[in-house]
């Protein structure tokens, strides 16, 4: 995003005023509201993670698409309108497009961490980032997620991979990418809704105050690609991961049957794995989105205060 990029962004009076104060701030996209989770969670997941933010010492930035501008800060309470079956899902590419049509979307990882340089928020929490897909030998599907990871240097807290995606393979192309990936007390990636993807994670460490240092030596070394946060989902909430992996592999055979490509596939395969775990995978999701936003407001608080130590 350019210096002009400002003429398309809106930032909310208090997250501006904390970026003005140097306070810390965790930005949150908005795919996972729009296109992630049912819309009877969603809202109330919103407005949770807000609050969670809140208790850590953060301020929440909420990244969204209104109308052609690209709004930092949306109140969780005022989302109705990414429930709209017109409401795009915006990827960093995409965002000229929306702004310039005046259409609304919710943003996933790529956007939201393109629009976080872009008004200088260091540090992000989700759930999963997109990845390599499974069937991708096939399909080439290879999410811009990855991508942006190496060109925007932003803190990223998540649970690893979204579980669509070929574990072995993401992690592979992380490497390859140059992304710096972390695992927050844990050895081996996360896999979403299961704790452990049984491959090895680069890195590990055991702190808030840790994973600031890390940031802080990348941006003093010059290193321009994001640094990869892995948390594994709450023992309590976590899934097997081999039901898991059946359960997708009947919902990506369903969604070849039926033609479902794109965008349309993510929300296909959760809501399937979903219906084959009898609730338990959204359950999983909203106590790994919740998770990550907590570990991101501890981040960005070791940020600011690393950086009050400085002066």
């Amino acid at each position: 995003m350019t210096a002009h990029a400002g003429r398309l962004v809106d930032v909310s009076s208090e997250v501006a005023d904390a970026l003005a104060r140097g306070r810390p701030v965790v930005v949150l996209e908005s795919g996972v509201f729009s296109h992630g989770l049912p819309r009877d969670a969603a809202a109330a997941t919103a407005r949770r993670l807000e609050a969670v933010i809140r208790e850590g010492g953060a301020i929440p930035a909420l990244v969204t698409v209104k109308d052609g501008r690209i709004l930092v800060g949306t109140d969780p309470r005022a989302i109705d309108f990414l429930f709209d079956p017109k409401t795009a899902k915006v990827a960093e590419r995409d965002l000229g497009v929306v702004t310039a049509q005046k259409r609304s979307g919710g943003t996933t990882v790529s956007a939201t961490t393109a629009v976080a340089v872009a008004v200088g928020i260091r540090v992000m929490a989700t759930g999963g980032i997109g990845g390599v897909h499974l069937g991708a030998e096939e399909s080439a599907d290879v999410s811009s997620d990855l991508d942006a990871l190496a060109r925007h240097p932003v803190v990223v807290v998540c649970a690893g991979a979204k579980a669509i995606c070929d574990q072995a393979k993401t992690a592979e192309m992380l490497e390859t990418l140059g992304v710096a990936v972390v695992g927050y007390r844990t050895d081996t990636m996360p896999a979403f809704y299961a704790t452990s993807s049984g491959h090895p994670v680069p890195h590990r460490v055991e702190s808030a105050e840790e994973i600031a240092a890390i940031a802080d030596a990348k941006r003093d070394l010059g290193d321009r690609a994001a640094l990869l946060v892995v948390r594994p989902v709450p023992d309590e909430a976590a899934l097997d991961g081999r039901v898991v992996d059946d359960a997708l592999r009947v919902a990506l055979e369903k969604a070849r049957h039926a033609g479902v490509r794109g965008g349309a596939v993510t929300p296909f395969l959760l809501k399937a794995i979903d219906v084959a775990t009898k609730g338990r995978a959204l359950a999983a999701n909203l106590a790994l989105l919740e998770a990550n936003a907590r570990l991101g407001a501890a981040v960005a608080l070791a940020i600011h205060t690393a950086g009050e130590a400085r002066r």
